[in-house]
């Protein structure tokens, strides 16, 4: 036993039920092959008026030519239409399609392709001067497979029943106020049905944008706030995804812009305004050579002109200030060294005497650099009586150490 031969000995023989106005839709097993059929309510065929209305639509259903309109015929039995066996097609309802793939929704341009589907069928049958009146999820079919939109039967053969909303039962929250009052039904009545089958197939998911105001129109509760046509809720809400296309276009070409912009002001190198200041005139300077002047008369002299008492006077100023700046750097000098050549560091390492001579060296050169400056020497001269005094003072630590510790200090 095969998985629907197992549906249908749990179902009485009946494949895929969904609950007509008219009567329950079924798929059962004939000579081998499964077709659709329609069992009629029984207690509507007491109704001499629903039994009229439903053979009414039994022959305007020849005539319809749509490829969206099921074709039937009916089984009569005692005078009376008992049964509707539909053409040939594996039909489902969009009720059963959605509790089966509920993801069907999701697929690309589902949503689109059914509800242009639905406004071509209503706009052929409003042609013909049919109302559909009622499109819920039990009502209308799909084809098993490519998902093609299918209607059956129309509710506007029976709006002379006196009591439709027991006739549409539990599919009348789809059916337009003015149906449910027997007031004045025209095409509006099929936008208001449409508009609910759309906010259905939204329930589990966010409505675009585009339809939200769409839906909103079609479904309200007086005929004359909504669309006029099914058509032209379709146009409404293409123009309206059409603008909001158009907006967010707009507005991403605008960010771009806006940052491209950004990106050449940053890269473009910004020039700094510069106020300009006008120099002050240049004032006028006497050439005192120009006017007989001599450089003598300021006691700059030119050394070949010196005599020899001049240059006499020179050395001993010069020999002074080397008597001076020796006394002071011999004395300090000593004072420095005596801080390496003691029985502390001398009982050091190698290295760390080394360290500490490096550091004493720095300190006498810094010693010689601003005494010779004291005493107006050159650097040259200053250096050299330096190293003589170091040497000798170095030589007089070592004897005293009696030369067995002693360390050399480097210049």
């Amino acid at each position: 036993m095969n998985y629907e031969e197992l549906l249908l000995a749990r179902s009485d023989g009946k494949l895929n039920k969904a609950q007509l106005p008219i009567g329950e839709y079924y798929r059962r097993q004939t000579d081998g092959k499964y077709r659709g059929c329609v069992d009629i309510r029984s207690e509507m065929n007491e109704s001499i008026v629903f039994s009229e209305a439903l053979k009414n639509e039994c022959e305007r259903n020849k005539t319809l030519m749509d490829s969206h309109q099921l074709h039937f015929e009916p089984v009569v039995e005692g005078g009376e239409v008992r049964r509707l066996e539909l053409e040939q097609g594996v039909f489902l309802s969009f009720e059963q399609l959605l509790d089966e793939q509920p993801a069907v929704v999701a697929e690309r341009d589902f949503l689109d392709r059914t509800l242009s589907a639905l406004v071509d069928a209503a706009t052929y049958l409003h042609q013909q001067g049919i109302m559909h009146v009622c499109f819920s999820p039990k009502t209308v079919f799909v084809r098993k497979g490519d998902h093609a939109v299918f209607l059956l039967s129309h509710g506007s053969f029976y709006l002379s029943l006196s009591n439709q909303e027991e006739f549409y039962g539990d599919d009348v929250r789809y059916v337009a106020p003015e149906v449910l009052n027997h007031g004045t039904v025209d095409e509006r009545c099929d936008v208001f049905s449409i508009g609910r089958f759309m906010e259905m197939l939204y329930e589990h998911s966010s409505m675009p944008m585009a339809y939200r105001k769409v839906i909103k129109r079609a479904t309200s509760e007086h005929p004359e706030d909504r669309y006029a046509t099914p058509a032209d809720m379709m146009k409404a809400g293409q123009k309206r995804r059409s603008t909001i296309r158009s907006v967010m276009s707009l507005t991403v070409a605008l960010g771009i812009a806006l940052l491209c912009l950004a990106l050449y002001f940053d890269m473009v190198p910004q020039t700094t305004q510069v106020e300009f200041v006008k120099p002050v005139p240049r004032q006028a300077t006497d050439d005192l050579i120009d006017d007989g002047f001599s450089p003598e008369d300021l006691g700059v002299t030119n050394a070949d002109s010196l005599t020899e008492e001049d240059r006499q006077t020179e050395r001993e100023y010069q020999a002074k200030a080397e008597e001076i700046f020796r006394k002071r750097y011999e004395q300090e000098a000593d004072r420095i060294l005596s801080k390496i050549y003691n029985t502390e560091y001398m009982s050091n390492s190698e290295k760390q005497f080394r360290a500490q001579s490096q550091s004493t060296l720095e300190e006498l050169m810094k010693l010689q650099q601003q005494l010779g400056a004291e005493a107006s020497l050159t650097p040259e001269r200053s250096q050299l009586i330096a190293a003589e005094i170091i040497d000798r003072i170095t030589e007089k630590k070592k004897k005293e150490w009696g030369g067995t510790n002693s360390r050399a200090i480097q210049k």
